[in-house]
């Protein structure tokens, strides 16, 4: 059966469809019959960027992956949780005892309500929950800190001496 033309002509500016280049299987022939002639499938893609350079493995481990850093990061979780537990533990218990026990918290202790006591009390145990933030830090996260701050000083000038 001859090849029927194109109703159409083909557009020079249009690119030519995916499949113009890919032999066809016409349904009741099985055999495979070229469509045109051969060329790039997409001409106007760019070509395949270049390969990267080989990758030069470093000397020492890297400052993520350093055990100083996961201390770090571990003394300060320590530090938040302690400091967030010992306020917030507190105004939950003053919460619980209002909600749970109204009558213990209407009752005296030396004619001052006990519920206004544990409420006044909210204020020294803020001050305490600051007070154990900042022990902590000066005693574990500041030190850890400083020291990886010197290993990455330390560090880049070693990248920088490459």
């Amino acid at each position: 059966m001859p090849a029927t033309p194109s109703p159409h002509p083909r557009d020079p500016h249009r690119p030519p469809h995916p499949y113009a280049d890919a032999p066809y299987t016409h349904s009741r022939a099985g055999a495979l019959s070229p469509a045109s002639p051969a060329r790039p499938s997409y001409p106007w893609q760019p070509p395949a960027p270049p390969a990267p350079p080989p990758h030069r493995a470093p000397r020492h481990a890297p400052l993520g992956r350093h055990s100083d850093l996961r201390r770090l990061r571990r003394a300060y979780r320590w530090q938040r949780r302690t400091a967030t537990l010992t306020a917030l533990g507190y105004f939950v218990l003053f919460l619980t005892l209002s909600a749970c026990a109204p009558s213990f918290m209407t009752g005296t202790v030396t004619g001052v309500p006990a519920g206004l006591l544990l409420a006044v009390g909210q204020v020294p145990v803020t001050w305490l929950a600051v007070a154990l933030y900042e022990t902590t830090a000066r005693r574990r996260v500041d030190p850890l800190a400083a020291l990886i701050r010197r290993q990455a000083v330390v560090d880049a000038r070693r990248e920088a001496a490459r």
